[in-house]
């Protein structure tokens, strides 16, 4: 049976991508942001994981608004990156686990969950800059296999928080049923709260952010009280993106503990976040 080790929940904001190509780690604007990511790095170093399941939103890259599924699963052998309009240098291509990726949409849809199952699937910034956050220093391919879980956060009706967080529990559900001794760690990316159009264009709101930071762990249902549109009017109308935080919190299951924790607000008219939790499996390995 393969083990969850724990879970890894950070921003993805492009401008993070621009950072890194630039070499501005230690710059006092970035410094505070990234070095949120140290104890994540040691971590990691000593789990050693080897799939990486990764719940995030595409940003026009493979769904656009004529054509958007609420939830999709990639079932690749490898995944590309691509610029989906940032102008972002291009990062290291991933290797897939289809066969995890397969037993997952199987797991799905026998749970009633209509997945999009994604053959071939490019990845865009929300993937990338994680996994180069998390693994900043290592030349070639990145050491975890992936298995990316794409959330609908842009076109209305939205899947509700609850729904995220039954569908993250059954991810949680395949991986514990899985026939493997792989060591798997779970990633949300994006947020918290941000607004980067209209009216409240730069809205944050560092109440709510710390309301999903204290609970996530232990109590994650809490999250599920406000309705996708409550979020949007608290968060605003991209800090729905805490949907992929909620589903990659109930794939890890219960007995989690909070290793640490990085605020930082703003980047790029965002409150970014990282936050590293932990599992019962992982305090026996280490």
């Amino acid at each position: 049976m393969a083990q969850i080790l724990g879970g890894v929940f950070t921003s993805h904001v492009p401008a993070i991508g621009a950072a890194i190509a630039k070499g501005l780690q230690q710059d006092p604007y970035w410094k505070p942001f990234f070095d949120g990511f140290l104890p994540v790095h040691d971590w990691l170093a000593d789990q050693r994981p080897d799939v990486a399941i990764m719940f995030y939103n595409d940003h026009g890259l493979n769904f656009f608004l004529d054509k958007l599924p609420t939830f999709a699963v990639g079932a690749a052998p490898i995944y590309q990156n691509a610029d989906e309009g940032w102008g972002l240098p291009l990062f290291r291509p991933c290797q897939g686990d289809a066969e995890l990726s397969w037993h997952i949409i199987e797991t799905l849809v026998a749970n009633e969950f209509d997945v999009t199952t994604c053959q071939e699937l490019l990845i865009d910034h929300s993937l990338s800059i994680p996994l180069e956050l998390a693994w900043p220093d290592q030349q070639g391919s990145f050491p975890v296999r992936i298995v990316p879980i794409a959330i609908n956060t842009v076109q209305h009706p939205l899947p509700s928080p609850k729904r995220a967080l039954a569908l993250g529990r059954a991810v949680h559900a395949a991986i514990e049923s899985w026939q493997s001794d792989a060591k798997v760690v779970v990633f949300g990316t994006g947020g918290l709260s941000h607004q980067l159009d209209g009216e409240r264009a730069g809205h944050m709101n560092p109440d709510y952010d710390k309301f999903c930071l204290d609970n996530l762990a232990t109590n994650p249902d809490a999250l599920t009280q406000h309705s996708s549109l409550d979020i949007v009017d608290l968060a605003g109308s991209q800090g729905i993106e805490i949907l992929n935080w909620i589903a990659a919190r109930g794939a890890m299951g219960d007995g989690v503990q909070e290793v640490s924790r990085n605020y930082h607000i703003p980047i790029s008219n965002t409150a970014a976040a990282t936050l590293l939790l932990q599992t019962e499996a992982a305090k026996v390995m280490a």
